[in-house]
Parts: structure tokens; C-alpha cells; sequence
């Protein structure tokens, strides 16, 4: 079980995170606006030209994406400090342990759970046929 002293240095630790996030993802999104990627594909002259402006369109987009499901994390992980369940996994109840908690303040499963939630639910969707 984390003392109330680790727990208030991880609240610490995830909220400078948090507020991080959130202006990273404003700057992502003012950038955006500014680039113009509509503005570059609208030029383009050959496919070559239409799949440079495409795939530029598609990584701004995944950087912004990765930052918001990050800033989610953090969001989780402050709300089970708030009642009370930061440290324990969501999947066995037991306590995680402090050093994955320091290398991944967002943790909500201990190490061995994690490895098990990643082997039954790699990749996501499965097609049915």
C-alpha cells in the first residue's frame, strides 16, 4: 500500500503532466490551423504530391490523438487518487508495485496483470471470418 506522502507526490507528479498535456495538444491544435494541410493538398499536381499532403494530414492528426489518450490516462489516474483506489490494479485488487509506479505514474495494473491484459486483448479488433 503507498504512504499518503507517495500518493501526494504522484498527484503532483500527474497534474504538472496533466497541465503539460493540455497545452501541448492546444499548440498541436493551433498548428493545425495554421499548416493548412487542406490548403497543400488543394495544390498538389500528381498522386505522389496527394499522398505526401494525406499522410502529413493523418501524422498531425495521430500526434494529437496520442496526446489526448495520454491526457485520458493521466485524467484516470487522478480520479482514483480522488477515491481512493490509486496503487491498487483494476484486475486482481492487489497493490502495484512503487517502481512501476514511478517509471508509469498512469498504472492501473500491476506488471503480471498488464502482461495478461496485453496477450488477451492485443490488436484490438479481430476480424470475425
Amino acid at each position: 500500500m503507498l504512504k499518503p506522502e507517495q500518493i501526494s507526490r504522484f498527484k503532483s507528479i500527474l497534474e504538472q503532466r496533466h497541465r503539460k498535456l493540455r497545452e501541448q495538444i492546444r499548440e498541436a491544435l493551433l498548428r493545425s490551423d495554421e499548416e493548412q494541410f487542406q490548403k497543400l493538398a488543394g495544390e498538389v499536381h500528381d498522386t505522389e504530391d496527394l499522398a505526401l499532403a494525406d499522410l502529413l494530414v493523418d501524422l498531425n492528426y495521430a500526434g494529437i490523438d496520442h496526446l489526448i489518450r495520454e491526457l485520458r490516462e493521466v485524467e484516470d489516474a487522478l480520479q482514483r487518487i480522488r477515491d481512493g483506489s490509486y496503487g491498487i490494479c483494476v484486475d486482481t485488487g492487489q497493490p502495484i508495485e512503487p517502481d512501476r509506479l514511478e517509471a508509469c505514474p498512469t498504472a492501473k495494473r500491476t506488471v503480471k496483470a498488464q502482461e495478461i491484459y496485453e496477450k488477451t486483448h492485443a490488436g484490438g479488433i479481430h476480424p470475425t471470418m
